[in-house]
């Protein structure tokens, strides 16, 4: 299809929406390719490139109206056939099919969507619509995706798939269909297979309360064959198992064929009438048969327009199923009702985001959780009484912010952990399986090789705080003769000693001080460099115990420094269980652990005590694709929904460009107060 500037004749004109709800739809401009302004805000209409009507509403008749009087192509837009997670407010489409021609679901005359569909596509554009299915039943997409997967008490062993719909709905009006075609459509579901349950499915929006559809529930229920699937399940679940596909004109007749179902329709939807679906009704003349690619190509590629949801830019197809895929992958890891104890007023928010697609119910006692039931909890708390479930235990990511957790700044990442968590050495955790069992394949190696390089090109760290600079003094400068040796600088990071990885990562060492007069008895030549947490330097937690003589033991104390541009400078890392260490071997720096943090034990660091249960060696890159691409959760800042670890950098460099330089006064008084709170404690 031609670009909207084309049809109207100037590239980029304004298009006029007579509706102002069509007029304030979000990211519709980048949809478009052009400004749209509501009539009332238009001075000019003659340099307006026409005029935008949302399918057949009245609105749509207002403006078709408005077009003819000032004499301006009609664009017809509707949703398109991947729009969004849900269908609220808050679920905007991220697809939009524009029509020059008619609307796809109107069978009375044809339009783009029927053009396109008898177009010819080469052997790469055929592929390109194969490999589109494939993605799409990877994926497991649907028109709508907030529903879950899991059904209660599970789906019939043999059924066929009856699609109900929203009742009065335009492609039903325009499909030459009726509400008997309903009726007719059960009947024949029944007849045609006799041997099997017939699995009622009511439209989204009729389970929500929001529309009618034209089934009766009651009578329904009353034939022991009939199934009424009453709550809201993925569609994907429903066509997978079911054994044909019954529909008037619902677009669960669409993605039945891409999931090789047998379709039976009784109205006549845009994918009817081309020799893929057995039609009750006799096609218009205009439709012939076609291929299943052609049709694919045409409804999925060529006709409707897509915008990337994290960058507000038009996109391809195949950016809006890898993102939803993502979505629905993320959504459907937790069980539907996940339980929640010990979180602050300013964490459940977060809890309630990280959990999306789980209802999360805040209890005050373990007591009150049911038996079966999933717990999370904040890190390594236990739960008193013990829990007869299973308990997801929580913790901040590796990439999260630009500031402290202790500052309250929302996290960009967490780990969400069902067997353990990564530090607590004492037992393993799910990131432990994955670095000791996961095969790595070479396109998540690719992957893990390029965020790295990302990780230190940008010099990114876990709170990415600090903007002093530090020069490697000049006894540690390198030599200009190739036999002699610069002295080595050592940084030794300071950690929380309140810190659960400690407790848990430490058996043997675990003071700050402790550590620091190891790494100079071992290590007396060297240009010892300590760096306070960056917590303990701004007041939000209490000093190490004989922390105070840190300088005593080393040769330099570093506080407001970036830890990103320092790791370059320095030539090894000496640390109990901090996160540094990890950073410094992504910047191929050696890395000595006294501890047990989860990046030892790989053949990767220098262990003084190893951890016997990690047996497998790994590289730095097997390493990345465990820690910062399967491990963690990632919630975009744009969309509040999940995402990518390479997009979580893409917002953090946008962060940290964008960082007020002083805290805001409730950060001011908030460290005010835990310094005071320290102070008496």
């Amino acid at each position: 299809m031609q670009e909207l500037g084309s049809i109207a004749g100037q590239q980029a004109a304004p298009l006029i929406a007579t509706s102002r709800a069509v007029a304030n739809l979000p990211g519709l401009e980048a949809l478009l390719g052009a400004p749209v302004l509501h009539r009332r805000s238009v001075r000019d209409v003659s340099s307006c490139g026409g005029v935008i009507a949302w399918g057949s509403k009245a609105s749509a008749t207002k403006a078709a109206d408005f077009a003819v009087r000032h004499g301006l192509p009609l664009l017809r837009l509707e949703d398109g056939f991947i729009r969004s997670l849900g269908f609220t407010k808050q679920d905007p489409p991220l697809s939009v099919v524009v029509d020059d021609s008619g609307i796809y679901y109107d069978a009375n005359s044809p339009s783009l969507l029927e053009t396109l569909i008898v177009g010819r596509y080469s052997e790469s554009q055929q592929a390109r619509a194969g490999a589109l299915v494939a993605a799409w039943r990877l994926a497991r997409l649907s028109k709508y995706n907030r529903a879950r997967e899991e059904i209660a008490g599970g789906l019939p062993a043999r059924y066929v798939l009856v699609a109900d719909q929203v009742r009065g709905d335009a492609s039903i009006i325009n499909g030459y269909a009726d509400e008997s075609s309903f009726s007719r459509m059960l009947s024949a579901a029944l007849v045609e297979h006799p041997d099997c349950v017939v699995l009622v499915k009511l439209h989204t929006k009729v389970l929500h309360g929001h529309k009618r559809g034209y089934f009766n529930e009651k009578l329904l229920k009353s034939n022991s064959r009939i199934h009424l699937q009453e709550n809201d399940v993925h569609p994907a679940t429903l066509i997978e198992g079911a054994k044909a596909v019954y529909v008037v004109t619902s677009q669960l007749g669409f993605e039945g064929l891409l999931w090789g179902k047998p379709v039976r329709t009784f109205g006549m939807p845009f994918y009817a009438g081309w020799g893929l679906t057995l039609d009750e009704l006799a096609a218009p003349q205009r439709r012939m048969p076609v291929s299943l690619e052609n049709l694919v190509h045409a409804a999925l590629i060529g006709y409707p327009r897509y915008i990337d949801p994290e960058t507000g830019k038009r996109c391809e197809v195949e950016r809006v199923v890898e993102w939803m895929a993502l979505q629905l992958r993320m959504r459907n890891r937790f069980p539907e009702i996940v339980y929640a104890s010990g979180f602050s007023i300013y964490k459940r928010p977060v809890i309630c985001n990280f959990f999306q697609g789980c209802q999360v119910r805040f209890v005050r006692r373990t007591s009150q959780i049911p038996d079966g039931a999933t717990l999370a909890v904040w890190g390594r708390k236990e739960c008193y009484p013990p829990v007869n479930g299973s308990v997801i235990r929580l913790e901040d990511g590796f990439i999260r912010s630009v500031g402290l957790g202790a500052d309250l700044v929302r996290p960009l990442s967490w780990v969400m952990d069902q067997s353990g968590i990564y530090f607590d050495a004492t037992r393993p955790s799910d990131l432990e399986l994955i670095l000791n069992k996961m095969i790595f394949d070479c396109t998540l190696l690719v992957r893990a090789q390029k965020l790295r390089a990302r990780l230190v090109a940008d010099g990114l760290t876990k709170y990415n705080v600090g903007v002093a600079g530090w020069k490697r003094p000049d006894c540690c400068a390198l030599s200009d003769k190739a036999e002699e040796m610069s002295r080595r600088v050592i940084l030794v990071p300071g950690q929380v000693e309140t810190d659960a990885s400690l407790a848990y990562g430490a058996p043997g060492i675990c003071r700050n001080i402790d550590l620091l007069r190891a790494v100079r008895a071992a290590n007396p030549e060297a240009y010892v460099i300590y760096k306070p947490h960056p917590d303990v330097v701004a007041g939000l937690r209490r000093e190490g115990s004989g922390e105070v003589e840190a300088a005593h033991w080393c040769d330099e104390v570093l506080v407001d420094v970036s830890m990103g541009a320092l790791l370059l400078l320095i030539d090894e890392v000496h640390t109990l269980t901090s996160l540094t260490g990890f950073e410094a071997l992504l910047r191929g720096k050696k890395v000595v652990c006294y501890g047990q943090p989860f990046y030892a034990g790989w053949g990767l660091t220098c262990d003084i005590l190893p951890v016997e249960r990690r047996t497998c060696r790994r590289s730095v890159d097997e390493l990345v694709a465990g820690v910062l691409i399967s491990y963690p959760a990632y919630i975009s800042r744009t969309t509040g929904k999940f995402t990518t670890p390479e997009r979580a950098l893409d917002e953090l460099l946008i962060w940290r460009e964008n960082v007020i330089a002083t805290l805001p006064w409730w950060g001011r008084m908030y460290r005010f107060l835990m310094r005071k709170v320290l102070r008496h404690a």
